[in-house]
Parts: structure tokens; C-alpha cells; sequence
């Protein structure tokens, strides 16, 4: 009981004493304060677990003390003490916050067992937000494989953000995991427990997308038979993630606007307003500044959605995390296929680490999919790769633009040369070494040399 420590605030000296006296002998530390003005800075300046408070005092009330108590840490338990005739507003104190009341005069025992409550319920509430908040890391951002200071960064505004309201715009290139990063928002922030829907702007067509985000009423259209809700509706409460927002039309982009200002939106053939408590995460692989320089998107809709930006790199600008990205994919693909594959080999992640990753993450993860799925060993080798990334080892190979001295690009260009020989003979060496018009023992040589299998 040593650890925790209670704030006994009460104007009358020997009641205070008193008080405070008791719950020393109980174990607890104790500070004691006269003055509600001296108790709120108490509690500025130390880690203070319960309040307990007189109601009536000069100066401040105890339910003043209590409403700036919650101001400095909503974690403190603040316990009322009155008189009889007070209860009715020490009830409406605890509708502001304020764990419980006891009345006057003070009965210790009850007292006793008030505070001892009290504690228990704090450090069940601390050990279940301890627990969800392990729950919701591994949630969260699952999927989010990374150790570049580049998703570093990303990451670490992605928490920071995630416990505000602010509007983030979320972007980067196709397949880099925007989704992913707004989940994470999501799933970090006091919106966890709501709805997280999502609705890509490409896929709909005008009409069809604004009754998808506002809903509609019946009749507003041909074929509206019923009244539907639109997902500012459904998510009500929780985060709605707009996907390449930057193929949303100009008119929506004006209806939007004008949600993200007033915080309500009408029915597709309604103009009843509906309030709109949804926070709004888009995301976009457009360069939406150069779009409004063209015309091509609403300058103050764009500063509307880009409250707090967050860049996800491609892949190619990031390629340490490329590693740890094919262990996770292997070993996650390989269990849903029920397959033994275990890894890749040294010529495999050579190759992905060389390939420019066009496509991003979800590049990636498919060549393995593709790999895993084709592979007939416990390890994938180049043969299980996808043409085009088995096609770019040997152009970089036998490329005279490669970066280095002339011995070095005369080396890869010779190992290119081999490496499609070898190809060409189905890796029979005797016949790879006929194509090449050198000798086996020259080729053997030369693959021990350049450490090839």
C-alpha cells in the first residue's frame, strides 16, 4: 500500500489531521492540504492516486477541485466527503467524475474500505488497459514489418496522431501499405472500440460513391426502393478511411468539405442534416498539389484532408526492411498453404533486394505467395521466382551500366554470361560450358570463383 498515495483536502484543521492520520496508520502515504488551490498544485507536481476532498471550501468547491483535477489527470480517483444535506450534489459530482462520496460525519471503517475499493478498481482498470493496449499493438500493426528509420518515422507519427481527432492524409505509392498505416491510426486512437469502414473512390462512379458515403432516402433515385445508410452513418463513433481520394470527383469533393466543417451531411434526397462524429483518414498515390495547381482537386479541400501528412515510403527506399518482410510472408503463407517451406536461399534474396519493386509491398508479398505455392523444396530458390524478377538478376548482370570499376563490371557482365548459359543447358555444366566455348574445368573455376551454384 506504500506505493499509492492519497491527497486529503479539507479546510477544517483537526478533521484534517484527523483524516489524514488514520490513512498513515492504513499504510498509504499521505499529503494533506488546507487550501484547494494548494491541493490542485499537490497534484500537478506529484503522482497522487486518490483525491479525497471536502465539497465545501472557500474558495473552490470540491466539485471545481474535481473538474480541474481531471484536467491535470483524468487517472485520478477523487472521493467526496459532505454533509447530509449536501448528498443530492455530491451524486451530481459523480456524474462528473467523482469515484464515490461519503458523508459526515466521517466513519472511518466505511472510510476504510471506500479507499481500499477504490485502489482495487484502479489496478484492475491499469492491468485490463495494459492487456488491451499489448492487444491492440499486436493488432494494430500487424503486418507493419519494418526496421528502416524510414517507417521509423512513419510509425512514430502514426502514434502520435492516432489519439486526436485531427484529419490525416495518408501517401505514397501503390501497394505501400497505406490501408494499413490508417488501421493502425485507428486502432492506436480512443476511437478503437467504433466502426473502421472503408470506401475506395476509384471503384465507384459519382452517383454511386455519394450514396455509398452519405446514404440516400427512398425514391432519390431510380432503383432507391429503400432507404439505405451511407458509412458517415455506419461508422458513427470510429474512423472512415477514404481510398485514392484523389479520383473523387470536384462535386464531392465540395460535399466533403463542407462535412469535415460543419460535422453533418444530408441523405442523398433528404435535407434533414445528420450530425457526423467520424474521423476521416484518406489516403491517395496522387500528388494531389500538383492536381490543384491543374485544377484537378479543391485547394481547400486538400488542406482540409492534410491536416497531419504521412508519407509512406516505396520499397526501393527502403530495402532493409525487404528481409524481414519475406521471413514474415514465408512463414505466414506457408502455414495457410500447409506447406514446409522454411526460407529462401542466398540467390533468392539477392534477386529481391536487386528487384526495384514496382508494385511495393504488395508486390512482394504476391512473389512469395507465388513462390511458396510453386516451390517443391523447404527452401525457395530462383527457379520458384516469377519470370520477371528471375529476368532482371541476369539484366543487371550483364548490364555495361553497372555502377563500379571496369574489373567489376567485366565481372558481372562474365557471370550474367554464365548465368544463362546454365540456363540455356538446364544447368547441365558440361553442356553450359559448350555454349560458353570455354572448357568444364574453365567453368567450374569460374563458378567457385564467383561462389555460384
Amino acid at each position: 500500500m506504500i506505493d499509492y498515495t492519497i491527497l486529503v483536502v479539507e479546510d477544517e484543521k483537526v478533521q484534517l489531521e484527523s483524516l489524514a492520520g488514520f490513512l498513515r496508520k492504513l499504510g498509504y502515504q499521505v499529503v494533506q492540504s488546507s487550501q484547494p488551490v494548494d491541493a490542485l498544485q499537490v497534484a500537478r507536481e506529484q503522482t497522487v492516486d486518490i483525491v479525497l476532498t471536502d465539497f465545501k471550501m472557500p474558495g473552490m468547491t470540491g466539485v471545481q477541485l474535481l473538474e480541474k483535477l481531471k484536467q491535470v489527470n483524468p487517472d485520478i480517483d477523487v472521493i467526496i466527503m459532505t454533509a447530509y444535506g449536501s448528498v443530492e450534489s455530491a451524486t451530481d459530482a459523480m456524474k462528473l467524475g467523482a469515484v464515490d462520496y461519503i458523508t459526515k460525519p466521517i466513519d472511518l471503517q466505511q472510510l476504510k474500505v471506500m479507499v481500499r475499493n477504490t485502489l482495487e478498481r484502479k489496478i484492475l482498470v491499469r492491468e485490463n488497459r495494459l492487456l488491451r493496449q499489448q492487444l491492440l499493438e499486436r493488432f494494430s500493426f500487424d503486418g507493419i514489418v519494418s526496421c528502416s528509420s524510414a517507417m521509423s518515422q512513419v510509425l512514430n507519427i502514426a502514434g502520435r496522431v492516432a489519439s486526436s481527432n485531427a484529419t490525416v492524409l495518408i501517401t505514397g505509392e501503390t501497394g505501400t501499405g497505406k490501408e494499413l498505416i490508417a488501421k493502425a491510426v485507428h486502432y492506436a486512437s480512443p476511437r478503437c472500440e467504433k466502426p473502421f469502414l472503408a470506401v475506395n473512390c476509384a471503384a465507384l462512379s459519382e452517383n454511386l460513391l455519394e450514396s455509398e458515403l452519405f446514404g440516400h432516402e427512398k425514391g432519390a433515385f431510380t432503383g432507391a426502393d429503400r432507404q439505405r445508410k451511407g458509412r458517415f452513418e455506419t461508422a458513427e463513433g470510429g474512423t472512415l478511411f477514404i481510398d485514392e481520394v484523389g479520383e473523387m470527383p470536384l462535386s464531392l469533393q465540395v460535399k466533403l468539405l463542407r462535412v469535415l466543417q460543419e460535422k453533418s451531411f444530408e441523405r442523398v434526397g433528404s435535407s434533414v442534416p445528420i450530425g457526423a462524429n467520424v474521423r476521416i483518414v484518406a489516403a491517395t498515390n496522387r500528388d494531389l498539389e500538383a492536381m490543384v495547381g491543374e485544377g484537378l482537386f479543391r485547394e481547400d479541400f486538400y488542406y482540409r484532408l492534410n491536416v497531419v501528412g504521412i508519407r509512406i515510403p516505396p520499397l526501393r527506399e527502403r530495402r532493409e526492411d525487404i528481409p524481414l518482410l519475406v521471413d514474415a510472408f514465408v512463414l505466414r503463407i506457408a502455414a495457410e498453404n500447409e506447406k514446409l517451406v522454411k526460407g529462401v536461399s542466398r540467390e533468392v534474396m539477392d534477386a529481391l533486394m536487386k528487384y526495384a519493386w514496382p508494385g511495393n509491398v504488395r508486390e512482394l508479398e504476391n512473389v512469395i505467395q507465388q513462390s511458396v505455392v510453386l516451390c517443391r523444396e523447404n527452401i525457395i530458390t530462383t527457379e520458384d521466382l516469377p519470370p520477371r524478377v528471375q529476368a532482371l538478376r541476369f539484366e543487371k548482370s550483364t548490364s555495361l551500366e553497372i555502377e563500379g570499376t571496369f574489373t567489376e563490371k567485366t565481372e558481372a557482365y562474365e557471370q550474367g554470361l554464365i548465368i544463362k548459359a546454365l540456363k540455356d543447358a538446364g544447368n547441365v555444366q558440361t553442356k553450359a560450358a559448350e555454349l560458353l566455348g570455354i572448357g568444364e574445368r574453365h567453368l567450374r573455376y569460374k563458378l567457385k570463383k564467383y561462389g555460384m551454384k
